[in-house]
């Protein structure tokens, strides 16, 4: 019987920050970890016996993280998407990436490294495909409203319950 595979994995180009890359997402995902480090060789483009790559499990999902030189840049065209169950999980991912880098609408933020990322609610995609097209549409109001998403307000949102005053 053949072990299961993934099909697609992330390639992730850094210029020479992959190590610390890892580290960080590593650090704060369960079940997350390096699989394989693979070092360059004697005449090729990185000094003998230094990182060219790693590859690293997040959540169990696989990803290549590539000292790849100067060459490569990182757009927001793209970016890695990760459901949260609580509000904990989601302040804690959110201060931890966006160190040294920035917050931004919609629950995006970029890191360091200049990967961005989409720190969201499990729930909130149900809500966005909620059947009831007013509800749909509060909730999506609320997001583009949001940097980082606060969970107890997007129920408040999709109920239609009114705002508390502070």
């Amino acid at each position: 019987m053949a072990a299961k595979f993934q099909k697609f994995t992330t390639h992730l180009c850094y210029n020479n920050q992959a190590e610390e890359a890892v580290a960080l997402y590593t650090s704060l995902f369960e079940n997350s970890g390096i699989k394989h480090v693979l070092h360059y060789g004697k005449d090729q483009h990185g000094p003998e016996g230094s990182v060219l790559g790693i590859l690293f499990e997040l959540c169990g999902v696989d990803f290549w993280a590539v000292n790849g030189g100067p060459y490569f840049k990182f757009e927001q065209g793209m970016s890695i998407y990760v459901k949260c169950e609580t509000q904990e999980e989601i302040d804690k991912l959110w201060e931890k990436l966006a160190e040294g880098g920035k917050h931004q609408q919609c629950g995006w933020l970029v890191d360091k490294f200049g990967v961005s990322w989409q720190i969201a609610p499990a729930i909130v995609d149900d809500m966005m495909r909620d059947p009831d097209p007013e509800k749909a549409q509060r909730i999506l109001t609320a997001v583009l409203e949001m940097e980082k998403y606060d969970i107890e307000e997007l129920k408040r949102v999709y109920e239609g319950r009114p705002t508390i005053p502070a």
